[in-house]
């Protein structure tokens, strides 16, 4: 054993500061508390997948998140800034490092696929030829270039979830969130959607928060990656998980899990088995 005496040893590195983080947060409609002290981070290329049936407070979290809502009680940090008391310009400011996909797509109907992928570069009056260039780049990401001159009522529903993503993607965000991306989609275009996050989450690194009430999606996500040898998705092998992609619960506005699959996948609490079945 070293005589040294403990200063002269090598100090761990600092952990790295979570790039999303909730603490003891909660939030009221009026009388009625929708979040009750939630507290979790997102951490530097981690996915987090918070899951519940509809009503537990899933989207309002994802708007706090992102500023559009303000806590009632406790601190949100995003990327290291207080947000819950900060002016709404500079709340912009950081907006423009996250990515949000909104629940249906929330497209301009009125716009092309081009300038709704572009709106914000539009926004900002970057020039046009580099704006076609960033968002015929983002719409190849999702597979989706030949619909850059169409208009949203053209497009199927998983499509349109794609140029959202697309969207989402154009200003190469620290952090995106994703609010029930797969909702209303069958089953084949909804792995399709999931596809395109396992693509984004191991090509790209980008951390995430994803909201869902669909097992089937949230499980997928933590088995499979994406190949890109392949161009595709492929299954991780049998017992194997994403060790970066961990789980959150909510059951009546309460955090009442936060783990990896297999814990979720043991956990005696009985909201959660029944959520489960």
């Amino acid at each position: 054993m070293s005589d040294a005496p403990d200063s002269a040893l090598p100090n761990p590195a600092p952990a790295a500061e979570p790039v999303l983080a909730f603490d003891n947060v909660s939030f009221d409609f009026g009388d009625t508390a929708v979040l009750e002290k939630v507290s979790f981070t997102v951490a530097a290329g981690e996915t987090r997948i918070l899951l519940g049936p509809t009503g537990v407070g899933k989207s309002v979290l994802l708007k706090l998140a992102n500023g559009l809502l303000r806590p009632t009680l406790g601190s949100i940090c995003l990327f290291g800034q207080e947000i819950s008391h900060m002016s709404e310009e500079r709340l912009f400011a950081l907006r423009t490092r996250t990515g949000m996909v909104f629940q249906e797509g929330a497209l301009f109907d009125s716009l092309s696929v081009r300038d709704n992928v572009g709106f914000q570069l539009i926004q900002e009056q970057v020039a046009d030829d580099e704006i076609d260039r960033r968002v015929r780049e983002e719409l190849r990401f999702v597979e989706l270039e030949e619909t850059f001159d169409l208009f949203p009522g053209s497009l199927s529903g998983g499509m349109k979830r794609r140029v959202a993503i697309a969207r989402a993607l154009i200003h190469q965000p620290e952090l995106l969130l994703y609010d029930s991306p797969t909702g209303g989609l069958d089953p084949v275009t909804s792995t399709t959607i999931i596809e395109l996050i396992v693509k984004q989450r191991d090509v790209c690194h980008t951390p995430s928060l994803l909201v869902t009430h669909r097992l089937q999606d949230a499980f997928m996500l933590s088995t499979h990656r994406f190949d890109p040898a392949l161009g595709r998705m492929v299954p991780l092998p049998q017992g194997e998980t994403d060790p970066k992609t961990t789980y959150l619960m909510l059951e009546n506005g309460r955090l009442i899990f936060d783990g990896s699959l297999h814990e979720l996948l043991r956990s005696q609490n009985q909201y959660v088995r029944n959520f489960l079945r």
